[in-house]
C-alpha cells in the first residue's frame, strides 16, 4: 500500500474521531459556567443540580478528549517525520502553548469542580467553572492556530536547506486566516452545545420526567443554538470562505462545484461534480449569487478549477459534498432553532412534542456538520500540507512502510470503536440518571460526612 495513502487515512480516522470530543467541550463549557456562576451567586438548588450533571458528561468529553489527543501527537513524529523535520519549529510552539497554558488550565480547574462535588457550590467553585470554559477555548484556539499557519503560513523564513524557521510568533497567533478560522470552529461547537442541551432538555419532557431542568435545557439550548446558527453562516462563514477565495481559490472552486471560469458567477444549491466532463450533474442553481458571495459583486469573475494545473486540484468530488452538506445541515439547524425560539416566545414549545422530537433526534447532526466542515478545510487544502510550501506527498516518513500503518489503522479502528460504545454508554447512562439523580447523590454523599 502507498505509505502516503496510509498515514493520510490513519491520520484522517484519528483526528475526525478525536475532534468530536473537543467540539463538546467547548460546546458544553459555557453552560457549565453559567449554570455553576448562577447557583453559586443565587444559592440555587436547581441551578447546582444542573452544573453537576453537565460537569460530569463534560468530564467525559474531556477523559476521552484526552485519550485520543495523544495518539495524534505521536503520528507528527512517527508518519509525518519529514513534515516535522521542516516545520517544527512553527508547528511546535503553539502546540507547546496549547498544552503548556490552555490544557493544564482546562484540567486543574475541572479538578476543582469535581472535587467540589457537595452542596451548592461557591464562588471560587463558580471562578473554576468559567476558568475551564476559557481553558476549553484557549485550547482550541492554539490547535486552529496551528492547522490555520498550515492553511495560510506567515511569520517565518525558508533556510537554504528548505527547513522552515519561525520568525514572528505573534503573526502566527494572530493570523488573518485564523481570526475568522477559529471564530467559525468556536461558534460551530457552541451551535453543538445549544442543541444537545436542547436535546437532553427534550428528552426530559417526552419522558415526563425531570421536567423544571429539561424546560430550562430547551430554553437556554434553543435560544443558544439560534444564534450560534446564524454566527455559523454571519458573519464567521462568510468571512472564512472569503479568506479561502483570497488565499486559496482553487479550494473554492472545489467546494462550489465550478469547473470553467465564470463572469456572474452561479451558486450551486445541489449537483454531482463530474471532473471529467468538467461540469455538475443535474445542479439547481441561483443565478450571479456565487460572485456576490465572493467578492460582493453580482458582475465579479470567479476562477474555476480549469485555470489551474490539476495536479493543483484538490479532491474535487469529496471537498464539493462535505461542503454542501456542512451548509445544508447549517441551514436546517437555522430553521429549526428558528421555529423552536418562536414557539417558545408564544409559550407553546412545551406543547408542540413534534418540536420536542425534532430536538432530541437532531443531537447527532451538528457533529456530522462539524466534521464535514473540518473534511471541507483539510481536503481542500490538498496537494499541500503546508500551503504554498509543501506537499503531502513529500510529508511522511521514509522509513514507515504503508503496511506497518495500515495494520496500527485497524488496531486504531478496534481500539477506537471500544471507547466510543463506553463513552456513549457513560453519558447515556448520565442522561438517563437525570439531573435529579446527580444532585441526589451529592446531598446523601454530604448526610453520610455529617454523620
Amino acid at each position: 500500500m502507498d505509505p502516503v495513502l496510509a498515514d493520510r487515512l490513519q491520520f484522517a480516522f484519528t483526528i475526525m474521531f478525536h475532534y468530536l470530543f473537543p467540539i463538546g467541550t467547548m460546546g458544553l463549557a459555557p453552560f457549565v459556567a453559567a449554570y455553576t456562576w448562577k447557583a453559586a451567586r443565587g444559592r440555587d438548588e436547581e441551578s447546582a443540580r444542573i452544573a453537576r450533571f453537565w460537569t460530569r458528561i463534560f468530564a467525559i468529553n474531556f477523559a476521552a478528549g484526552v485519550v485520543t489527543g495523544i495518539p495524534m501527537e505521536f503520528q507528527f513524529g512517527t508518519n509525518w517525520a519529514a513534515f516535522s523535520r521542516r516545520s517544527g519549529s512553527v508547528v511546535g510552539q503553539p502546540l507547546a502553548m496549547e498544552s503548556m497554558f490552555a490544557f493544564f488550565l482546562e484540567s486543574v480547574f475541572l479538578g476543582v469542580l469535581l472535587y467540589r462535588r457537595r452542596g451548592i457550590p461557591n464562588m471560587f467553585t463558580a471562578s473554576a467553572a468559567v476558568l475551564v470554559c476559557v481553558g476549553s477555548w484557549l485550547s482550541g484556539f492554539f490547535v486552529v492556530a496551528t492547522n490555520a499557519w498550515m492553511q495560510h503560513p506567515v511569520g517565518y523564513i525558508l533556510e537554504r536547506d528548505g527547513t522552515i524557521e519561525l520568525q514572528n510568533i505573534w503573526a502566527v497567533v494572530f493570523s488573518p486566516y485564523l481570526q475568522w478560522q477559529f471564530a467559525h470552529v468556536l461558534a460551530g461547537a457552541l451551535l453543538t452545545g445549544g442543541f444537545v442541551v436542547a436535546g437532553a432538555g427534550a428528552y426530559y419532557l417526552l419522558a415526563r420526567r425531570d421536567e423544571a431542568s429539561g424546560r430550562r435545557f430547551v430554553c437556554a439550548g434553543s435560544i443558544v443554538a439560534l444564534v450560534f446558527a446564524v454566527l455559523v453562516l454571519y458573519p464567521t462563514g462568510d468571512r472564512n470562505g472569503h479568506d479561502a477565495t483570497i488565499y486559496q481559490p482553487i479550494k473554492l472552486a472545489a467546494m462550489e462545484g465550478l469547473f470553467a471560469t465564470t463572469r456572474d458567477a452561479p451558486l450551486a444549491i445541489i449537483g454531482m461534480p463530474d471532473t471529467v466532463h468538467g461540469h455538475l450533474i443535474d445542479p439547481i442553481f441561483l443565478p450571479d449569487f456565487l460572485s456576490f458571495l465572493t467578492y460582493g459583486n453580482f458582475r465579479a469573475n470567479v476562477e474555476g478549477l480549469n485555470a489551474y494545473a490539476r495536479e493543483l486540484w484538490p479532491p474535487v468530488a469529496l471537498t464539493y459534498y462535505a461542503y454542501h452538506v456542512m451548509v445544508g445541515l447549517g441551514t436546517i439547524f437555522e430553521a429549526v432553532a428558528a421555529v423552536a425560539v418562536l414557539l417558545l416566545a408564544l409559550g407553546r414549545l412545551w406543547s408542540a412534542r413534534w418540536m420536542l422530537w425534532i430536538l432530541m433526534l437532531l443531537m447527532p447532526f451538528p457533529y456530522i456538520a462539524n466534521e464535514a466542515g473540518w473534511t471541507t478545510a483539510e481536503v481542500g487544502r490538498q496537494p499541500w500540507i503546508i500551503y504554498g510550501l509543501m506537499r503531502t506527498a513529500d510529508a511522511s516518513s521514509p522509513s514507515v512502510a504503508g503496511g506497518e500503518t495500515l495494520f496500527t489503522l485497524i488496531g486504531f479502528a478496534g481500539m477506537y470503536f471500544l471507547l466510543g460504545v463506553i463513552y456513549l454508554l457513560l453519558v447515556l447512562r448520565e442522561i438517563g440518571n437525570g439531573p435529579s439523580a446527580t444532585f441526589a447523590d451529592a446531598r446523601s454523599a454530604q448526610d453520610d460526612t455529617a454523620a
